[in-house]
């Protein structure tokens, strides 16, 4: 494996609370991350353009408060079914957490800190999980702005979101126990158990729990040997015939090889007793991804609602396959293996910036 000068992004959430600026760290004694992401502190040296861009978004948007419910619902809705569109609203709280977290870490301006603080505290009293993955699979931004601010929050935050990490885990790993022994089919494999996993691994790390991190690591492995072919197809393409969700498969299958990287463990190119793995599952996705190979989206799915959402004039869900929506996935394989640095490259000259504001040699 080849790790490069690029830092980890916060994707990787969760590696246990984020060690604060010293001149806005607290006095009091929080649990110690281990986390790659270390944004440019102030006088540290002329910061690149995603932390640039970064503070810049985060100023716009530092009136914001929280919108948390207890509960959000997206996914199989349409437009404007049920409560999609509110969800949706309030959704856009998470990224906006982390982006307030990256801010207060660039700068050390504590009316980032507070507003991080405000939202943490907003969720952690309103949010009530459902264990549906894919409504649930963005709080990776709520995490990661704990991850990047915990030893700075108050005690009071601080518990409450580690005591919300803890239900997440606790119950994913639940649910996933409850399929039967043996049980491979639907989501007890595809893309919902990869976000099954990524959620159980993103608790695991930000809390510390060597326990849960273990168990994690068990799911992982058992989740790779049951959606990765031995040469890199994995199990939704069959199922959806779109690379569409072959991004959305092994995305979260990397943020969790992301989170388990400070703790030792190679994920990434980890093999089954196949020899099925993620890094083989990216190498399969990426002729498509560098252009060499088309494919025609969603032609032959076994899944109505993909055609409910073409109908519904959604984008995406016909058409050839656009390489560059997995521009993320491979920024973020390229934290663990630079080798995936000239595909995402390729397919975006710079990361996202909650990506590049962690990252070094940029």
């Amino acid at each position: 494996m080849s790790r490069g000068p690029i830092a980890l992004s916060l994707a990787i959430a969760a590696l246990f609370a984020a060690s604060a600026p010293a001149q806005v760290r607290r006095t009091m004694t929080p649990p110690r991350a281990i986390t790659l992401c270390q944004p440019k502190a102030p006088g540290a040296g002329e910061q690149n353009a995603s932390a640039r861009r970064i503070l810049a978004a985060a100023e716009k948007h530092l009136d914001d408060k929280p919108h948390a419910l207890a509960h959000v619902h997206t996914e199989g809705t349409l437009p404007h079914q049920g409560i999609r569109d509110a969800s949706i609203d309030a959704e856009r709280d998470w990224p906006l957490a982390r982006q307030a977290a990256l801010a207060w870490r660039l700068s050390a301006d504590a009316r980032y800190l507070r507003q991080v603080d405000d939202y943490l505290a907003a969720w952690s009293a309103a949010y009530q999980p459902d264990f549906n993955p894919i409504d649930e699979t963005n709080l990776d931004g709520l995490i990661d702005a704990y991850v990047l601010t915990s030893a700075a929050l108050p005690a009071s935050t601080r518990d409450a979101t580690r005591a919300l990490l803890r239900k997440l885990g606790e119950g994913y790993i639940e649910r996933i126990h409850a399929f039967p022994a043996g049980h491979k089919a639907g989501t007890a494999s595809n893309n919902w158990q990869s976000h099954r996993v990524k959620l159980v691994t993103l608790a695991a790390a930000a809390l510390g729990d060597q326990a849960m991190l273990k168990t994690a690591h068990e799911l992982f492995a058992r989740q790779v040997a049951g959606n990765i072919k031995p040469g890199g197809e994995v199990i939704d393409f069959a199922e959806r015939d779109a690379l569409h969700y072959v991004v959305y498969d092994l995305q979260p299958l990397v943020a969790a090889a992301l989170a388990a990287r400070p703790f030792g463990d190679d994920w990434l190119h980890e093999a089954s007793p196949q020899g099925a793995s993620v890094a083989k599952a990216l190498d399969w996705l990426r002729p498509y991804a560098e252009g060499g190979k088309t494919h025609e989206e969603f032609v032959h799915t076994h899944v109505k609602f993909d055609r409910d959402r073409e109908q519904a004039g959604e984008q995406g869900y016909s058409g050839p396959w656009d390489p560059k929506s997995a521009a993320s996935l491979y920024w973020l394989a390229a934290q663990l293996d630079t080798g995936y640095l000239p595909v995402a490259q390729r397919l975006s000259p710079q990361p996202p910036d909650w990506i590049g504001a962690c990252s070094f040699g940029q």
